[in-house]
């Protein structure tokens, strides 16, 4: 059988409580930046308000940012980007009380309803994942032509040369279709590729070079030297590695930058509201994202990811979200930060994508 996304279902807006709810109460923004009192706050799941008696849908929604209704659609906007007499939606009600609603069972599944007190619900290091990396597997073999794949990466790939290889190798299949890290995945896999060690150690054999721990800084330097990361990979005749098979492949990525970062390379965003804007770009329209071995930057990608997307033919599909760590807590983090459609798989990362690629045939 092949593989079918999860099917979704909609509201039935010919109920009472939706036919005799008020209309969403609208509220200009008195000042740029600033939300009126009361102001909606907008979650992962599908959301919908009554405006001049039609329930419309956030078509493209945020995590804690504002509805704006704006040319004849529900817009989600972050606070910084508001501005002055934009119509937002307030009331802090979710099922119709204010003409707000919303829908947290579009996406639930026969198998996944259960008892309210069974064991072993969660995600943990006794878990088997072997059901989830073949669901996972059927995922990206589907949306590889139908949809959007985003990789949210740590550093740790670019420790490993097995691991390297194996990302590679899905990047060259096609299953990846952008890539949201920071300064660091970057310049220790372009240090992989240049100088064949990941802070000053062999990607292969972990032994640490002699003055190893100048080979990431070298790195950046000539990277900086040829003025782009294109360019560094044409003059020093690089081939291999993540960077390198986004840029022979056309790949998108994105590098947010940070505090604590080296150099950093070229096209690194310094500014961390322009990085959450072209991350959050990227983000628009993926269907599924996969986080790797990076806490923050999974937490950020988790905020801005809904649990559904809205097709150009109007479908709405769930949006699929895996969060891969060795530690349990990030795994389950999300969840508590309120990304409540995420799921977790504790394993290295490394083995992961390893894994990945076999699952894949690759």
């Amino acid at each position: 059988m092949s593989f079918q996304l999860d099917k979704y279902t909609a509201p039935d807006f010919t109920k009472e409580k939706f036919v005799n709810a008020p209309e969403a109460k609208l509220v200009p923004v008195p000042k740029d930046g600033v939300a009126p009192d009361n102001f909606h706050a907008m979650s992962i799941f599908p959301e919908y308000f009554k405006i001049d008696g039609k329930w419309l849908l956030a078509e493209e929604s945020r995590m804690d940012c504002v509805p704006v209704f704006e040319d004849g659609k529900i817009k989600v906007i972050e606070f910084r980007l508001l501005r002055k007499d934009q119509r937002v939606i307030c009331g802090r009600t979710e099922n119709c009380e204010e003409g707000i609603f919303v829908w947290t069972e579009g996406f639930v599944r026969e198998d996944e309803k259960s008892d309210a007190f069974a064991f072993r619900q969660g995600h943990s290091r006794e878990s088997s994942f072997s059901r989830d990396y073949d669901e996972l597997y059927e995922i990206l073999k589907y949306d590889r032509d139908h949809g959007k794949i985003v990789w949210v990466m740590g550093p740790a790939f670019s420790f490993d040369h097995d691991a390297r290889d194996a990302f590679s190798k899905v990047v060259a299949a096609g299953y990846v279709h952008t890539v949201l890290a920071g300064n660091a995945l970057a310049t220790h896999d372009l240090e992989g590729a240049y100088l064949n060690t990941a802070l000053g150690q062999n990607i292969y054999t972990q032994k640490n070079q002699p003055n190893g721990h100048y080979n990431h800084l070298d790195t950046i330097n000539k990277v900086r030297w040829h003025g782009s990361v294109e360019e560094f990979i044409k003059a020093e005749n690089i081939d291999n590695g993540i960077i390198y098979n986004c840029e022979k492949y056309g790949v998108p990525y994105v590098l947010a930058g940070s505090i604590r970062d080296d150099g950093p390379l070229p096209g690194v965003y310094g500014n961390a509201y322009e990085a959450q804007d072209a991350m959050r770009n990227c983000i628009r329209d993926a269907t599924t994202v996969i986080c790797m071995a990076t806490m923050l930057h999974t937490i950020a990608v988790g905020n801005m990811t809904p649990s559904y997307r809205v097709l150009a033919d109007g479908t709405v599909r769930k949006v699929y979200f895996y969060c891969v760590d060795i530690s349990e807590f990030m795994v389950n983090k999300l969840t508590d930060r309120g990304s409540l459609s995420s799921k977790g798989i504790v394993t290295n990362a490394q083995d992961f994508i390893v894994n990945i690629a076999n699952g894949l045939k690759l």
